[in-house]
């Protein structure tokens, strides 16, 4: 589906579900909190579809989230889907029991809004967007942020706001990755402390769960030398030297 050397494992061997589900437990037992479920509409495969979003990759996730309420019932799980609000909602699961699949889910047509509305000074890109986005169960919760470690994606905007982005936040090309901008939280906002107070002050106004991307909370910076969406994945900077404290 990705890469070509990215294993594409057949869920539809129940000797690959038990592996999974014993990996998350083992996981579990050292004591993670939860999970993030990368790329989660594409579990399953069936042909003559697009493969996105089948009722077997719902079915998997509510026999995960049965398994693990049961043995560890603290546990999150958080659904990383790259769709419309009312696609991403069926990752909760069933509204009348409360949910009974992912706990919860990163809204990411939310992100590029607030950086349209704060350069357009109106509250419109964000209240829109947030008038869409349908009810959710009342066991879950949506997933916010300004930044991760693949691009600002522009894949959920118009050509016109696109270019908009790309003319405000990435003038350099090799800023540019996608349909997306490769640039950590920092580096777009020019350094700006103040700005970056006031970005970080909207994502905690806003209804949802706030999610930091590592090194954002030090105003870390990224490197647009290095190829596609590595320039914002360099290591975590436990220090002001060279190699950030690695040797």
């Amino acid at each position: 589906r990705f890469f070509s050397h990215q294993p594409d494992l057949n869920y539809e061997n129940p000797a690959v579900q038990e592996e999974m589900i014993s990996a998350l437990k083992f996981w579990l037992d050292l004591g993670i909190d939860g999970f993030r479920l990368d790329a989660v509409p594409y579990l399953y495969q069936q042909e003559g579809t697009n493969c996105e979003n089948l009722p077997a990759t719902h079915a998997f996730l509510r026999r995960v989230r049965k398994e693990i309420d049961a043995q560890y019932p603290d546990t999150v799980l958080l659904a990383e889907a790259n769709q419309w609000p009312e696609d991403v909602v069926d990752y909760f699961g069933d509204y009348s029991s409360g949910g009974d699949e992912c706990h919860m889910a990163f809204h990411f047509p939310v992100m590029p809004r607030i950086f349209m509305a704060v350069r357009r000074e109106s509250r419109y890109p964000v209240s829109e967007i947030l008038a869409k986005t349908p009810a959710i169960p009342s066991g879950c919760q949506w997933g916010i942020f300004l930044r991760n470690h693949d691009e600002l994606t522009l894949e959920m905007v118009t050509d016109e706001e696109r270019d908009y982005m790309w003319a405000e936040y990435a003038k350099d090309p090799r800023m540019r990755a996608n349909i997306g901008i490769r640039r950590r939280l920092a580096p777009l906002l020019d350094n700006d402390r103040n700005q970056i107070e006031l970005f970080t002050a909207l994502l905690l106004s806003l209804p949802g769960s706030p999610i930091l991307y590592y090194g954002d909370e030090i105003g870390m910076g990224d490197n647009i030398w290095l190829g596609d969406r590595d320039a914002v994945r360099t290591p975590m900077q436990w220090t002001p030297d060279r190699n950030a404290g690695f040797s």
